[in-house]
């Protein structure tokens, strides 16, 4: 599904600002892949740059979705294209609802791909499912998005998100970032019920505990710019239990 070869990134317009310093990663159709590293390492910008944000430039390599390169499209021609990213930290958008924040979303999907787009009625009826699927409580998704949420109904909203648009490609950018356990539970219920063969996942997250509820196929250990380690989900507990220490000295050393 998802192949990275050899990627360079920088912060656009600021020299010597290189950040990600070739990363080779494949996510198969139907795993999770988990990307773990201390702070700094280069976890949320490689999230960023998978979902084309403006201020970073691929100065290297290259990122193909299906066999097809991803790296001329904006953000929301890669959206349309299956991908999907849960922030760190949600923004608010003030006179926005839910309701016609994730109409919009799927109106321009299908006119991207030449579909035919979902009634009015139609589309409450499944935003009404939905909301129910995900335990979100329908008060709040009368208020504008995110406004007034608390860190564990902005990632239940983000759920709800998720629900509605089915992608084919989620990245969850530290989504368990100052949440407690409850709210974990939300990120890794939703998470969870999606799994499929047709749908990949990339965790991005700084502690093992989240993988305390999604059990990940991959595990990557990203220091400096570098993947530096790859395994399965015990390396995840190896991490838990250690550190970073080891990578980051392997990585001074190596720089």
């Amino acid at each position: 599904m998802l192949e990275i070869k050899n990627l360079h990134t920088s912060v656009l317009d600021i020299d010597d600002s290189e950040i990600l310093k070739g990363i080779d990663l494949s996510v198969g159709k139907g795993e999770i892949h988990a990307i773990m590293g201390p702070n700094g390492s280069g976890k949320s910008t490689l999230a960023n740059v998978l979902m084309g944000r403006f201020d970073y430039v691929v100065t290297e390599g290259e990122i193909t979705l299906d066999g097809e390169s991803i790296l001329d499209l904006r953000p929301d021609q890669r959206a349309h294209l299956g991908m999907f990213l849960a922030f760190q930290y949600p923004a608010e958008i003030p006179g926005v609802r839910p309701w016609q924040f994730l109409k919009a979303a799927l109106d321009s999907k299908a006119e991207a791909r030449g579909e035919e787009k979902m009634t009015v009625r139609n589309f409450s009826k499944l935003f009404d499912e939905k909301v129910g699927a995900v335990g979100i409580n329908p008060t709040l998704v009368k208020r504008s998005l995110n406004e007034g949420f608390s860190g564990g109904e902005k990632k239940r909203n983000e759920m709800l998100q998720l629900e509605v648009l089915q992608p084919t490609l989620a990245i969850l950018d530290e989504t368990d970032s100052g949440l407690d356990v409850d709210a974990l539970r939300i990120v890794a219920e939703g998470v969870n019920s999606m799994r499929s063969p047709g749908r990949s996942f990339i965790v991005v997250t700084h502690y093992q505990r989240l993988l305390n509820y999604i059990t990940p196929d991959v595990v990557h250990i990203l220091v400096n710019g570098k993947i530096v380690n790859t395994g399965g989900p015990e390396l995840a507990l190896e991490v838990e239990k250690d550190g970073y220490k080891k990578y980051l000295v392997t990585s001074e050393a190596t720089a």
